[in-house]
């Protein structure tokens, strides 16, 4: 809903340029009845409409706090193996890349609405969701291969109430590999993928990726314990 944005750029502040924006990791935001509070690493709560001074200490840099996302909107996006190859703090490439390319209205999202990963392929690469920031995790049963998501495009799978449309294989940028709160840095979480997950992304080429975007083409009410029917 919203997002933080460079004043000088315009560009969305995002981990995937962990040189400039590794440290929004440490704080967390949740909605409080129609507004959104942020929790700085140091305990302080405040309104996300108050919240661009004490970030911009954080981080070093001025950020504005944006609620509507602009058209074009983009990120700046190093590849995450050179991140993992020179370091967080190197100057290294890093192309733009144009978010929400598969949402419609102002949402600020990477690419689709809804991004969906199975326990079987948390399981076989050792991570933790939290790091892969799924609106979803569908728990598969014993024996499901990893990336099984993988074969759910050109499907439209229920999922409760709710109708998803496939979009994208999911691909990885830094940030699973970042510190998350008290998780520490976590190579494994692009390693994984890029030895064992290397797919054909529409649009964007050969990338490791580990889940799936999709978009919603009916909406509902999604609960714990929904099936996902993808037969």
């Amino acid at each position: 809903a919203l997002a933080l944005t460079a004043p000088d750029t315009g560009r969305v502040a995002t981990a995937k340029q962990p040189r400039h924006w590794r440290r929004l990791l440490t704080c967390a935001s949740a909605g409080v009845g129609d507004d959104v509070r942020v929790t700085l690493p140091d305990g302080r709560t405040v309104d996300a409409g108050q919240a661009a001074g004490p970030l911009a200490e954080l981080l070093g840099r001025p950020v504005v706090v944006a609620q509507q996302r602009a058209d074009g909107a983009v990120v700046e996006r190093p590849d995450p193996e050179d991140v993992l190859a020179h370091g967080l703090d190197a100057d290294v490439d890093a192309p733009t890349l144009e978010i929400a390319q598969g949402a419609p209205g102002g949402r600020f999202v990477d690419h689709s609405p809804v991004h969906l990963i199975t326990t079987a392929t948390l399981d076989a690469l050792g991570v933790e969701a939290l790091r892969y920031r799924p609106n979803v995790v569908v728990a598969t049963p014993p024996g499901t291969e990893p990336f099984v998501e993988n074969g759910w495009l050109g499907r439209r799978p229920p999922l409760g109430d709710v109708v998803l449309v496939p979009t994208l294989p999911t691909p990885r940028c830094s940030v699973p590999t970042l510190e998350h709160g008290a998780l520490p840095r976590a190579p494994h979480a692009l390693r994984g993928p890029a030895d064992r997950n290397r797919v054909e992304v529409d649009g964007f080429g050969v990338l490791p990726c580990a889940g799936l975007y999709a978009r919603v083409e009916r909406t509902g009410t999604l609960r714990v314990g929904d099936p996902l029917d993808v037969t």
